[in-house]
Formats: structure tokens, C-alpha cells, sequence
């Protein structure tokens, strides 16, 4: 057989694992290193707020197209 007849199936597969607990704030360097500015209990998420975002667009104006700048040699 030739090379060009050979074929090949390849797959890869790429496994994380992943805890889901939080960890311990005292296994945590920076934590240890500066404690006077980690509190013992965190308050958890804040609250929500109602922030209404928008960016006002004029009609028949296309994005603005611009090509990155090349990288310094």
C-alpha cells in the first residue's frame, strides 16, 4: 500500500478535573502573606443592580474598521 491509500483516524480527548468546593481561605499564599486585608468571612456577591448599558449608534453608519497594529521587531 502506498501512503496515499493509509488511512488514519485520529481523536484526542483532554480530561480536567475540577473541584467544585471553594477552598480554605487559610490554603490560599496571598491569603496567609496578608492577612490584615483578607476579612474572615466573606459577605458573598453583591447585591443586584440595575445598570442599563447602551451605546447609541446613528443609522447607516458602518463599524469603523481598522487593522491591528504589527508587532515591534
Amino acid at each position: 500500500m502506498s501512503t496515499v491509500e493509509k488511512r488514519f483516524i485520529v481523536s484526542f480527548l483532554r480530561v480536567w478535573y475540577v473541584d467544585l468546593e471553594s477552598p480554605i481561605l487559610q490554603s490560599i499564599k496571598v491569603v496567609n502573606e496578608f492577612p490584615d486585608v483578607f476579612p474572615n468571612d466573606l459577605p458573598g456577591i453583591p447585591p443586584e443592580r440595575e445598570i442599563n448599558f447602551s451605546i447609541d449608534t446613528l443609522p447607516d453608519i458602518q463599524p469603523i474598521s481598522i487593522p491591528q497594529y504589527g508587532m515591534a521587531s
